[in-house]
Order: structure tokens, then C-alpha cells, then sequence
């Protein structure tokens, strides 16, 4: 049975080769669905993002690509959107007049430095020290807090199809020494995230990345996390966040036995234009 990826990352911004790359790799795959989600662009935004000029070429690739492979492969173009209020959200117009496919929310920055700098909460340990010590005033509550806060904050703007990697922000935990997310007030933050989730019908991902990039143990977000997902009825979607061809459907087997022995039943997949939740097993989705 096939697999699905609709989190990629290609040369427009920080993953590697072209789109047309990543399809003939899915084809190899026998995959039926792609889609690309480079880090959208915006003003004064990391290196890893996609710059603003070229955003229309990036559409228009894909969009070709979309016609050449039409027989064989459904392809799908979004965007992995940031959140910072007042500089970049679903509402920008870059974004509302992009004519995506589906849009992918996730959080990579949290403050704003007095010299105008954005808080990376995704790259460097030393970045995220740096905002905790000069923003946050070593209150590492106070920051993670407002990372959710951020968070719902995106949720309610609305235009978020996924949630991508809801908990990244525990690759900065130092093993637990810095902060732990089985403190009260941590799962207090995921749990208000995941009621939102509920009610506003956001799929949620499961994200493999730091699995296969050995930076946890866990996917994007927590055991835990999905368990709690599940008890809510939250759909869905296996991701791999791939920054390479050969990374489209990496650590999907055994994430997906894990989803089963949670009770997942159905993965959220964009088939025929729109979303819909299909069986799986751990060896891949039931597409027909």
C-alpha cells in the first residue's frame, strides 16, 4: 500500500534539489499524493525561508509539474506558514492571493529582539538561550507559554489547514533539565491547543522529522500528545517534513504501528482536491 507526504521542503528555500525531484522520488515510491510546503516568505524572516521574489516562480513550477504528471500523481502546492503578529499570519495578502492548495501553521519564532530580530525557537540552542535570557528574562514558563499562546493565536486567525509539529519546541529542553513536558502547566498549554484543535477542526500532525534527524526519540508531537488527540477525536495526518527526496516517507512504518496501537483508524489525506480520511496500516494508506 502507498504512503503520502504533504510536508516538503525543496530548493526554494531550506531543502534540497527541485520540486520536479520529489515527484519522480514519489513515483519511485508508488506514491499517489504529493505536496510541497516551502517556509512562506515575509519580511525579515530566517534564511530558511523562502524569499519573497520567489514565491510566484515556486507557485509556477509546481503548478507546471502538477500538469506534466497529472496521470500519475496528484500534486498539491502550499505554503508552511508562520505566525507573528503584525509581521505574517494566514491574513497577509501574499499568502490569501498565493491560491495554495492547504496551508501547514507552525510556530518557529516567539518575540521579537529589541534590535527587531525574531526568537527562533527551531534553529540554534544558543538563538533560543539568547530570547530566553534577553526577552523572556530567564522566565522559560513565561516563553514556552507564550509559544502556545502563539500557537492558538493561529488557530483562531483561521486558514490553517494542519497543525505542523505542535511540540518542536522540545528539542530546546536540554533532556528535561531546562524544562519537562510532563510538568502541569506544559501539558496545561498542549491540552488547551488540542481543545482548540477539536473545535475548530484543524488536522493535527504527526511530524517524523526529528526521529530520522536524531533529535528525539518521539515524533512531532509526544506519545502522550497523540494520546490525548485521540481521547478528543482530532484527525490526523503522517507527515515525514522532508528536506530531501530520500526522506518523503522516513520512519513511516514504525510511526504508523504506533498510531494504531493508540486507536488511530484514519490518516488525513488531500485525494481529489480535498481532504479526506482514509484506513491505514503500517504498511501505508487503503488510497482505493
Amino acid at each position: 500500500m502507498p504512503w503520502t507526504n504533504y510536508h516538503g521542503h525543496c530548493y526554494y528555500c531550506d531543502g534540497k534539489f527541485s520540486p520536479e525531484a520529489y515527484v519522480e522520488k514519489a513515483l519511485e515510491l508508488q506514491m499517489p499524493a504529493i505536496g510541497f510546503s516551502s517556509h512562506c516568505p515575509f519580511e525579515g524572516a530566517h534564511a530558511w525561508n523562502m524569499k519573497m521574489p520567489q514565491l510566484s516562480d515556486y507557485l509556477a513550477e509546481i503548478n507546471v509539474l502538477k500538469e506534466k504528471y497529472s496521470a500519475d500523481i496528484e500534486i498539491y502546492v502550499g505554503l508552511e506558514m508562520d505566525y507573528i503578529p503584525g509581521v505574517i499570519s494566514n491574513n497577509s495578502k501574499h499568502i490569501q492571493e498565493a491560491d495554495l492548495d492547504y496551508v501547514i501553521g507552525s510556530m518557529h519564532y516567539t518575540g521579537i529582539f529589541e534590535d527587531g530580530r525574531f526568537c527562533e525557537i527551531d534553529g540554534a540552542h544558543s538563538k533560543f538561550l539568547e530570547g530566553l535570557h534577553h526577552i523572556y528574562k530567564n522566565d522559560v514558563q513565561k516563553m514556552i507559554t507564550h509559544y502556545f499562546e502563539l500557537m492558538r493565536e493561529m488557530i483562531e486567525v483561521g486558514g490553517t489547514d494542519v497543525l505542523g509539529h505542535l511540540d518542536k519546541v522540545k528539542i530546546q529542553a536540554e533532556q528535561g533539565i531546562l524544562f519537562s513536558e510532563f510538568e502541569d502547566w506544559y501539558r496545561t498549554q498542549v491540552s488547551e491547543t488540542l481543545e482548540l484543535l477539536a473545535e475548530k477542526g484543524t488536522i493535527l500532525e504527526v511530524n517524523t522529522r526529528g526521529i530520522y534527524k536524531k533529535k528525539t526519540v518521539d515524533t512531532y508531537p509526544s506519545k502522550w500528545i497523540l494520546e490525548l488527540a485521540k481521547e478528543m477525536d482530532i484527525d490526523i495526518m503522517l507527515n515525514a517534513d522532508a528536506h530531501h527526496p530520500d526522506e518523503l516517507n522516513a520512519v513511516y512504518k514504525s510511526t504508523a504501528k504506533q498510531l494504531k496501537g493508540i486507536g488511530f483508524e484514519t490518516l488525513q489525506v488531500l485525494k481529489n482536491g480535498r481532504w479526506q480520511a482514509l484506513p491505514f496500516t503500517e504498511n501505508g494508506i487503503e488510497w482505493n
